[in-house]
């Protein structure tokens, strides 16, 4: 379990300082993270992710995230362009929270999450159910 152990390692240091602000950004991520593993266990969904990136002009950003450099910061706005504000308020909605909430959560989360879920620097092919299920178990 040692990349899911990374990634729980992560994203738990990136609540702590996230944009979210301290605990009450844990449980706000802790309850937007089954919504985006949800979200990336559909299929197509990396494709859809990589042509949102593209779409915003924020590839790069995209990018940094996969390589074995620095990531990148991406704003809530960011967020919302890539993902699209109504999918953005779905996720929010689903976690209990609004569209600013969800968007400043992803903004500090998606960074954390694509680096982990990349250890290669390229995305995953096929199928990420069972990786992303594992994952999710990390925050119950």
């Amino acid at each position: 379990m040692g990349l899911l152990d990374q990634i729980g390692g992560a994203l738990g240091g990136a609540l702590g300082q996230g944009q979210s602000g301290g605990a009450a950004g844990g449980g706000l991520v802790a309850a937007l993270l089954p919504q985006v593993l949800a979200m990336l266990r559909q299929p197509g969904a990396l494709d859809n992710l990589v042509n949102g990136f593209r779409s915003a002009g924020l590839e790069n950003v995209l990018q940094s995230w996969l390589g074995n450099g620095q990531n990148l910061p991406i704003s809530a706005d960011q967020v919302k362009q890539v993902l699209g504000s109504g999918n953005v308020a779905d996720l929010g909605a689903r976690a209990g929270v609004n569209e600013s909430e969800a968007s400043n959560a992803l903004a500090g989360m998606l960074p954390q999450l694509i680096d982990k879920l990349t250890p290669n620097g390229q995305l995953p092919q096929g199928d990420l159910g069972a990786t992303l299920s594992s994952l999710g178990s990390l925050f119950k």
